[in-house]
């Protein structure tokens, strides 16, 4: 029977979720199934991928062929190294602890990459968030300064019409001080 590694569509529209699935070449993408041996969440930034390592490299192992979409997740998740330094193995080229030494030191390096990606997506969403921040600071200072020049403007206005007001009464009450001693 000839098998394939696929990927089998889950989650809803727009949303996809995929589950990493053993099947016989004839059965249909969503259909029936031999066996599952992970999850692979394209929606995470990196995709996320829960593989059963284990069961992985033995169908790979097997014969089972993979699509290209999951060669590639296989790849990053190291079960062709392991394939391949297995064949090594096998060839009497090194021996099973340097086989899992060579390969524990190449995960090492890939988890820091990807710990070096993590950090650096999320140092750029704090510069961003700072950078929005600090624009709305200048627009709210700007608003701030309006409203202020705009009050003082006002309080100007106030106090120009109570000095007019002051001034026009001014007068009358002078006339009327000097009217009366003129009229006794």
């Amino acid at each position: 029977m000839a098998t394939k590694i696929r990927l089998q569509r889950g989650g809803r529209k727009g949303y996809a979720f995929y589950s990493i699935v053993i099947a016989d070449v004839r059965a249909p993408r969503d259909g029936k199934f031999i066996e599952k041996i992970g999850t692979f969440n394209p929606n995470t930034n990196p995709a996320t991928t829960d593989l059963n390592f284990d069961r992985a490299l033995y169908w790979v192992e097997t014969g089972a062929q993979p699509t290209d979409t999951v060669r590639n997740i296989l790849k990053s998740e190291g079960v062709y190294l392991m394939k391949h330094l297995r064949g090594g193995v096998k060839k009497g080229a090194f021996d099973e602890e340097t086989c899992q030494k060579k390969f524990d030191a190449w995960k090492a390096g890939k988890d820091q990459k990807l710990i070096a990606a993590k950090d650096a997506v999320s140092k750029a969403r704090k510069e961003a968030a700072a950078k929005e921040l600090e624009a709305e600071k200048k627009i709210n200072e700007a608003v701030a300064k309006k409203v202020a020049d705009k009050k003082a403007a006002e309080a100007a206005a106030k106090a120009e019409a109570e000095a007019a007001k002051a001034a026009a009464e001014q007068p009358q009450a002078g006339g009327d001080a000097a009217d009366a001693p003129a009229e006794a």
